[in-house]
């Protein structure tokens, strides 16, 4: 099976835009990871086009992709449309892979894009009950909450569970999910990208308004508006481009309702270790979902990185921050660059992808040369209903 590489990546700064559009925003992405690549549309043979929740907010169904990218630049290329929750453009990049990988083609341009502040928060909060079995959202709702009243907002309450659940087993507190949001906006801060950019103090994070015990607004992804992308192509369509990074894994793997042995993120992570001969302390540099603060933490001991229960130590030693041995989320994560849907999961492979040609500036990780991403998306209780766990290299400065 062909080798492949990352050779483009391109990114809009995630926030709220008045303006925006997918088709815009998508357009922009794509045509920076081009012009990163060297490329043309037309050198591109296939455009996988990630978005989760247009259809539900704008009514654009079906034909997303061909919409958004319409016009003569892309022609009559093909174009594949992937919606899967949180995790559409990672999805994509998984569809793509394989289509270059087979050898159907020599290179692929994978486009993840949303819009989101155009419509309400509670629009915005009811389209995302697609990503759950609707008719299964009042009865689990009504479980995390304990009560008969149905959440605000569902992913939050059920974030808070999952939470409250690992406080019980772990002893980690709530300053701990506190200082991850700290330790977050620092590196959000000297991101140009994030959608927040301001340093947060522990202090501050823990007198935000609650939106589901014991996570404060400033420990929840926000909504938000962006789009990033990725142009792969395979090593021997090509000569020896300096810059490439190598897509050395990419797994999918899917949530069971009513659980299993093991959640979809420690499938996934497991798969992607024993694939590439990685292993968790090989690792120089992490993104992972972290959609709510606590997330981080857990998904510490997801991915391996610590023991269980140790999550709240590994953060505390400093071991996850930029200029420790794993720096996790130096993009911001989540919570403070932004979570416009369809496009977090490219956004993820960009931070890396730049962390590992070691041109993130203040936050650099210095000597990155291994680098994973996972992102998860919708939930079939008690687990999410998909996670990708993605591992890069680089093998020269």
């Amino acid at each position: 099976m062909r080798e492949v590489n990352i050779v483009g990546v391109g990114m809009t700064p995630f926030g709220r835009f008045a303006d925006a559009t997918v088709g815009g925003l998508g357009r922009e992405a794509a045509a920076a990871a081009l012009a990163d690549a060297g490329l043309a549309p037309s050198d591109v043979g296939v455009v996988v086009h990630a978005n989760s929740l247009q259809g539900a907010l704008g009514g654009q169904h079906s034909m997303r992709g061909q919409v958004a990218l319409g016009g003569p630049d892309y022609g009559a290329i093909p174009v594949i449309n992937v919606e899967n929750a949180c995790a559409s453009s990672s999805t994509g990049l998984h569809v793509a892979l394989g289509l270059v990988r087979s050898g159907q083609y020599d290179r692929a341009l994978v486009v993840g894009s949303e819009r989101l502040t155009g419509s309400s928060t509670r629009d915005v909060l009811d389209a995302m009950l697609s990503g759950t079995d609707l008719d299964r959202v009042g009865a689990i709702g009504r479980e995390f909450t304990g009560t008969d009243e149905a959440p605000e907002s569902f992913y939050m309450a059920m974030y808070s569970w999952v939470t409250r659940q690992y406080m019980e087993r772990s002893g980690a507190t709530r300053e701990d999910f506190a200082d991850v949001a700290v330790k977050n906006s620092a590196a959000a801060a000297l991101n140009p990208y994030a959608q927040y950019r301001t340093a947060l103090t522990r202090e501050q994070v823990l007198a935000g308004r609650v939106i589901a015990d014991p996570l404060t607004v400033v420990m929840c992804a926000p909504v938000a508006d962006g789009a990033a992308a990725v142009v792969i192509e395979a090593a021997d369509a090509a000569p020896a481009r300096p810059d490439a990074v190598r897509v050395r894994a990419s797994v999918l793997r899917s949530g069971v309702p009513g659980g299993a042995a093991l959640s979809p993120e420690v499938e996934a992570s497991r798969a992607a270790y024993e694939i590439t001969g990685i292993g968790p302390a090989d690792l120089d540099v992490v993104e992972c979902h972290d959609a709510a603060s606590s997330k981080e933490v857990i998904m510490y001991e997801k991915l391996g990185l610590c023991a269980p229960g140790d999550g709240a130590k590994l953060l505390a030693s400093g071991a996850t921050a930029i200029g420790g041995r794993v720096p996790v989320n130096p993009s911001g994560g989540l919570v403070s660059r932004g979570h416009p849907v369809g496009a977090t999961g490219c956004a993820q492979l960009f931070e890396l992808v730049t962390q590992l040609r070691g041109r993130a500036g203040e936050r650099q990780v210095h000597g990155a040369r291994i680098a994973l991403a996972e992102n998860s998306g919708g939930y079939v209780h008690p687990d999410p209903g998909v996670c990708v766990v993605t591992v890069l290299s680089r093998e020269t400065a």
